[in-house]
């Protein structure tokens, strides 16, 4: 049976999107011909490659084992133009970064805008969420995480060691009873993580400080950075992203000082594609210099 790349291309775009619309947009054609398309190819293979639910369209058992095919058809492909047109002295086409939105939102921007600058022909896309980005599903093309994967054909690489402490604003530190221990956080507005969406375990910070109640809650970090930026509590911060606040100051830095590590990962596959090699390298001494630029100012 004959497959044709075209209809693949459809595939994948909706297998990742989980909608025709969202992978209309994205092939510049509209929904109709993507379900015409994912249609014909679902009728090639006599089998359903989708469940439609109410969130949109789910890869079926068959969809998911095409999924694998059609991945490693893509890679091929790219493998091939590389080979073929060579690499030019500038990186360029699409790249899509998925990222816990810390990071996402106070080390990528400068450090993928500083990436572009010195690449015109490219283009970065940062996706940032509170959950795991799925590398299977090419949600991304490659992941900053928080703790290394122990299962999948992914390649991992550590970037770079950061910082946390607790933090408040100025003003909420001289409205509120002093903290010298760890106690006294008993009599403060505490700001974290919603217990059950904390999706990696080293987010869970605030388990090391004994705290057992979280008055403002998020599974953002930016929205929780935000609340101890204003002043409506103390949370713990990372050391980053306090430069960005000035009114910040640690709080107990000598009992609550907490090290965490952000991991590259990569489809296993994508260590043959130089752009992807180069680009992985640019990212990765650029987060190490931010991070280290940014935790010298506090």
């Amino acid at each position: 049976m004959k497959t044709n790349w075209d209809d693949l291309k459809v595939f994948l775009a909706v297998a990742r999107e989980e909608s025709l619309s969202a992978a209309g947009r994205q092939l510049s054609v509209d929904p109709a011909t993507v379900g015409r398309r994912v249609a014909r190819l679902e009728a090639a293979y006599g089998m359903p490659l989708f469940a439609k639910s109410p969130t949109g369209y789910a890869l079926t058992d068959a969809g998911q084992r095409l999924m694998g095919h059609a991945v490693r058809m893509e890679q091929s492909l790219e493998e091939a133009a590389e080979e073929i047109v060579g690499q030019t002295s500038g990186l360029s086409g699409q790249i899509r970064i998925g990222a816990p939105d810390g990071a996402a939102n106070y080390l990528l921007p400068q450090v993928c805008a500083k990436i572009a600058e010195d690449n015109p022909d490219l283009e970065i896309q940062i996706v940032a969420l509170p959950r795991v980005v799925s590398l299977s599903r090419r949600e991304a093309d490659l992941v900053v995480a928080v703790s290394a994967p122990t299962a999948g054909r992914l390649t991992v690489q550590k970037i770079a060691d950061y910082k946390l402490h607790l933090a408040a604003a100025r003003w909420y530190l001289k409205q509120h009873p002093p903290i010298n221990t760890l106690e006294d956080l008993r009599h403060h507005m505490v700001v974290g993580y919603i217990p059950d969406m904390i999706f990696d375990k080293e987010l869970d910070y605030l388990h090391e400080t004994g705290v057992e109640r979280v008055r403002l809650a998020s599974n953002s970090a930016s929205v929780q950075f935000n609340w101890v930026r204003r002043g409506a509590g103390i949370g713990i911060v990372h050391d980053f992203a306090i430069p960005s606040a000035k009114a910040l100051i640690k709080v107990l830095p000598e009992q609550v000082s907490l090290t965490r590590s952000f991991y590259l990962i990569r489809h296993a596959d994508d260590r043959r594609l130089e752009r992807m090699n180069r680009f992985s390298q640019a990212l990765c001494d650029g987060l190490r210099q931010e991070v280290a630029r940014l935790e010298a100012q506090t």
